[in-house]
Formats: structure tokens, sequence, C-alpha cells
């Protein structure tokens, strides 16, 4: 009979593509997770690694392993969630996937709070970037996504609007543009922009923003990417140019030392979503943390 928790070894031993890294995620040896993998290699008769010296990748069967695999895992934990939350507990453990900004600015606030109704349920926050994070509720690998993508044509997920984070132009404090408070669109292309990559949410609201008034980013003279808004409000404070990037993070890290500027006729507003996957059964713990959203948790978080 297959051992589950062989199963989940397995699974963290396929995202790591590394024994070492997976012995350290699961608090294990590596030689004990090598001897993991290969009883279960033993049970199906095949290989689900291809190992080459020290480079590790899945095989075939390997790959077809991991949707089984981690549904049955999942089974194993909703089974064990629900029996435990039939004493009135919930009790649980869930997996939220978000953007940079979110996951810096909002959850830790929206997950003391709910922390504090709900003591046993432990939660853990995935970052990467918006397209990962849609990927990994589509898979099944977190439970939530905190994200500013609404999955477009997907049918299997449910999305509600969480916030609506400003996004702002700031310039340094002895730029032109401070001193005035507001510019007309056209002035944009006179100035140098330290911009996010184009897959951040920050920069796909920015770009639809100005797209709208017909001045189109590809047109800006863009002088630094940056992977984080934070980088990007320390080089405006610097003078090295101007940005766009997230209220919550101007009102922690730069107030007083970026001025903000206004865009005639364009106000720039990254929604932001929590989705779930509707196809994927929930266990108590993700319906208590869907209704506490619902209930409009997130709407104080950043006022």
């Amino acid at each position: 009979m297959l051992d589950i928790h062989q199963l989940n070894v397995f699974l963290i031993a396929a995202e790591t593509l590394n024994f070492t890294q997976a012995a350290q995620r699961l608090n294990l040896s590596q030689p004990s997770v090598s001897q993991h993998i290969q009883t279960l290699e033993r049970h199906f008769k095949t290989d689900l690694f291809i190992r080459q010296g020290r480079s590790l990748e899945l095989s075939d069967a390997g790959l077809a392993l991991i949707p089984y695999a981690r549904d049955a895992v999942n089974l194993s934990v909703r089974i064990e969630e629900t029996m435990a939350s039939l004493n009135g507990n919930i009790v649980g453990h869930l997996t939220v996937g978000c953007s940079t900004t979110p996951g810096k600015y909002i959850l830790p606030q929206l997950l003391a709070r709910f922390h504090h109704l709900h003591p046993h349920v432990r939660v853990t926050c995935q970052v990467y970037n918006e397209q990962q994070t849609m990927q990994m509720l589509d898979d099944g690998v977190v439970h939530f996504a905190l994200t500013s993508l609404t999955g477009g044509s997907r049918p299997d997920t449910e999305f509600h609007k969480f916030i609506c984070d400003r996004v702002w132009l700031i310039t340094p404090l002895n730029h032109p543009w401070a001193t005035r408070g507001t510019i007309h669109p056209e002035e944009l292309h006179q100035a140098d922009y330290i911009l996010r990559e184009e897959s951040s949410g920050t920069y796909m609201a920015v770009r639809e923003a100005l797209a709208n008034s017909y001045i189109y980013i590809s047109d800006l003279k863009i002088l630094l990417t940056l992977g984080n808004s934070e980088a990007i409000a320390m080089s405006v404070q610097e003078g090295l140019g101007v940005g766009f990037i997230s209220e919550m993070v101007i009102d922690r890290i730069s107030r007083k030392q970026v001025a903000k500027v206004k865009i005639k006729g364009i106000n720039i507003c990254r929604d932001i979503y929590l989705g779930r996957n509707v196809r994927r059964p929930s266990t108590a713990a993700q319906n208590a943390f869907w209704y506490f959203i619902n209930q409009g948790n997130g709407s104080t978080i950043i006022e």
C-alpha cells in the first residue's frame, strides 16, 4: 500500500529537484529522503528521477505521478483536518500564494487577525510573481492566491475583490514635479524612469492606466528595471529618476523622503483579489479563511 508520507517526500523532491534541499524542508536527513524515493521506485518498478551526476530531473513516470501524489496528499490532509475539527475547533494548515507587495504589506496583518480567531490554523505564505502564483493555484500547490490577476477564462477559480492598492508616481524631493504636485500626461515623456519588471502587477496596472490616456509605457525613457518596489523607492530618493510604486510601500518606507505626484486625468489603482480553486474540496480551515476574507477583513489593512 502507498505511504502518504513517502508521496509527500516525492512531491518536495520533485519541486526542489535536490534531495538535500528536500531534506532541509522536510526536517529529514538526505539519506532518508533518498531511501523514501527508492522505496517508491521499487513499488512502481520504475525510476521517478533521472540521476546524472549531481543533477536531478523528473522521469516521465515521475511527471505522471505528480498530480496523483498531490491529490492523495491533499486528501489525507483534508481527512486529518476534518476529523480534528469535529470537536469544534478549526484546525489545519493553509498555504497562500502571493506576489511581492501583498506578501510583505498585506498578509502579515491579515494573517495575524485570522490567527487570533483561529489559533489552531497554521498558514504558510509563498511569494512568487503573478503568473507563478496563478499557476500554483491551478495546480493545487496553494489553497489561495492573493493577486491582481483574476484568472481570465479559468473556470475552476473564484475571486473576491480584496482591496484597491493605489499606485503613485513618485519623484525625488528636489524634482521640479515635486513642488507642482500635479502634471499633465504628456509631460511624462520628459523624465527618466525606474520601473518594475513587466510581469509585476504594478507594471501592468501602470501600463493599462497610461494606455487609456494614450501614453504608452514603451515610449517612456526607462533607465532601470528593478525587481521590487523598495529598491525603486530608494533609487528615487537618491535622485536617479522617477517611478511608480504602491501607496503601501510609500507609507511604510518612503514617507517624507519622496514626493507623490498626481497625473491629471489618470488614477492608477491595482485591484488585488483573493482567489481559490473551486474544483478542489475545501477543508474547514479553508472555508473559515474564505469566510473571514468575505466579511471585509481586508478593507482596513491599508488604511
